[in-house]
């Protein structure tokens, strides 16, 4: 069940016509954009299925663009959110793909600058709401509709068991949460949703945990 209210079914407030061709894509550029950091120097966008044939007409990819440049779904930047890219410096591509994908509103989102890159694959499921279901390589799956935190580390017995304990040392519920991994005792990604908002000291505290490298936080 994806829908927990009429109003999700209704979806956001939101600028365009279609709540999964526009404020879905302008979610996805935001988890985009907030998992990237920072404003991007360049962004290739990828289009699969639906999105592929409609996105001009729809505005998926003026909303996706958007999301990157970190505005809301109700923001009427939106509309001119090309523009401002490129006004920005942001060099942009759109890719048509005939590949088949799993979901009819697919996007691959490819970001970057001097200083790295980031690579997601998001879905729009409908009412506006979104998953992530890949990062940098990485299966995953990610709402970007509660906070979320992202944990890579090495693949080593007592990596989750320490991440869990500094969670509940601060009473914070977690609502979803799994681990992913691209060869056993090498990399891996967890991905955890919680039901509240996460400060500082927990990143802080989870970042001196044996076996991790990286953590960052996705604010709903």
């Amino acid at each position: 069940m994806k829908f927990k209210s009429v109003f999700d079914i209704i979806g956001p407030i939101m600028i365009g016509p279609s709540s999964s061709h526009t404020a879905g894509a302008a979610r996805i550029g935001r988890v985009a954009r907030s998992l990237f950091g920072r404003e991007p120097k360049w962004a290739n966008i990828s289009f699969y299925g639906s999105f592929a044939k409609t996105y001009r007409g729809h505005g998926t990819d003026v909303a996706i663009i958007g999301g990157i440049l970190d505005f809301d779904t109700f923001d009427e930047r939106i509309i001119e959110s090309i523009a401002i890219a490129k006004e920005r410096g942001i060099k942009l591509q759109f890719i048509e793909e005939d590949a088949v994908p799993v979901h009819p509103n697919t996007a691959r989102v490819m970001i970057g600058d001097e200083n790295g890159e980031l690579e997601l694959v998001g879905i729009s499921i409908g009412g506006g709401k979104v998953e992530i279901i890949e990062l940098n390589g990485f299966e995953l799956k990610l709402s970007g509709n509660h906070p979320a935190i992202l944990v890579v580390h090495n693949d080593r017995f007592g990596a989750i068991a320490g991440v869990s304990n500094v969670l509940a040392k601060y009473e914070i519920n977690i609502g979803h949460m799994e681990v992913s991994r691209k060869e056993k005792g090498k990399l891996a990604l967890m991905t955890i949703e919680v039901d509240q908002n996460i400060d500082g000291q927990v990143l802080l505290d989870i970042e001196q945990l044996p076996h991790v490298l990286k953590v960052t936080k996705i604010v709903d």
